[in-house]
């Protein structure tokens, strides 16, 4: 069996801004692939050159065997896509888009009231189907976009933070039908600003930093990769970068110590990765006060995706993510939206 989507090589560039620098996956049949990266890290720009709405400058993008560059039309009959921003017409019933929907793809009206009825069901928007969607709230209009992806039946669901915003409720819905989808042989490509949500519900996960793949595999396996327990330092509310440099180079030399990252974003911290040790933070505590320090505050994890992403960048997602809404530039993502 092919896989449901090969991406090879790609690469988009917007004017002086390489969106995409060197992309490449592979996601096979019936199963949950995660995206994960900060904003700007190229995963909308990678979506929107998958599910035809961009031109790559360079690479190879096909679904279910297809090339999407040779055959965007047939690709698009085998492709679902719900973006981040919700666009509903605000005078249509919610069961009237769908219709609409069913015919802008086509769908043989002896099937559409069926598969429209099934839509709803899944979805829990049976009470909500014949009023205007003006009236929904966000949650259901996020709901009622996805059955609009899917109404066509694709083989490849792509979604892009298809929960950001939405409350814990809302969310659980959408956790919970995209587990039945998958269940019922549909792939399905995600990205997602919440970590849990991936780790959750993603059987492979690919994490993009600045256009590239730089760490892939299921949830386990990049965590096992990082290996260890992780412990979180902060000397000082605020530590002086000598200190903590200093506050490093000791506790790299404790037995049980493997890896020590000076997390600058967040005021000089101390990022450790340790063996796992029931006495991890009370040997530390010790190790500090013996050489002159305080402890403002310390805690012990289990490794998350967050830690896969500060090995392989030395910053977590939240810095990446504050980073890029410190250096973006409103005029250049206008240019970007409109092409």
């Amino acid at each position: 069996m092919a896989p449901a989507v090969v991406i090879e090589k790609l690469q988009k560039r917007y004017g002086s801004v390489e969106a995409v620098k060197d992309v490449s996956l592979q996601i096979e049949p019936g199963e949950i692939f995660g995206l994960l990266g900060p904003n700007g890290a190229g995963k909308t720009t990678t979506l929107r050159c998958l599910c035809t709405l961009a031109t790559p400058d360079s690479g190879k993008i096909e679904v279910s065997g297809l090339s999407v560059l040779d055959n965007p039309k047939l690709a698009r009959e085998k492709l679902g896509y719900v973006a981040q921003e919700v666009a509903l017409d605000k005078v249509l019933t919610g069961r009237e888009l769908l219709q609409l929907q069913a015919a802008i793809y086509h769908i043989p009206p002896s099937q559409t009231a069926t598969r429209i009825d099934q839509a709803l069901t899944l979805l829990g928007l049976q009470e909500w189907a014949d009023k205007r969607t003006g009236t929904y709230s966000g949650g259901l209009k996020k709901r009622l976009d996805l059955a609009a992806g899917l109404l066509h039946q694709p083989d490849v669901l792509v979604l892009d933070e298809p929960t950001v915003g939405l409350d814990i409720e809302s969310r659980v819905i959408v956790w919970d039908f995209l587990r039945q989808l998958r269940s019922n042989g549909t792939t399905i490509l995600i990205t997602s600003h919440y970590l849990e949500e991936i780790d959750a519900l993603a059987d492979r996960v690919a994490i993009i930093d600045r256009g590239v793949v730089i760490a892939s595999g299921t949830p386990s396996e990049l965590k096992d990769r990082v290996g260890g327990d992780r412990v979180t330092l902060r000397i000082r509310e605020f530590t002086p970068v000598e200190e903590a440099e200093n506050a490093k180079d000791m506790l790299r030399s404790l037995p049980f110590v493997q890896e020590v990252i000076v997390n600058e974003a967040q005021g000089n911290s101390l990022n450790l990765v340790v063996d796992p040790h029931s006495e991890a933070l009370i040997t530390i505590q010790q190790a500090l006060k013996a050489a002159g320090l305080p402890t403002f505050g310390i805690s012990q994890s289990r490794p998350s995706l967050d830690d896969v992403y500060l090995a392989a960048t030395g910053r977590t997602l939240t810095d990446a993510e504050l980073a890029a809404a410190g250096t973006r530039d409103p005029k250049q993502e206008r240019k970007q939206n409109m092409r």
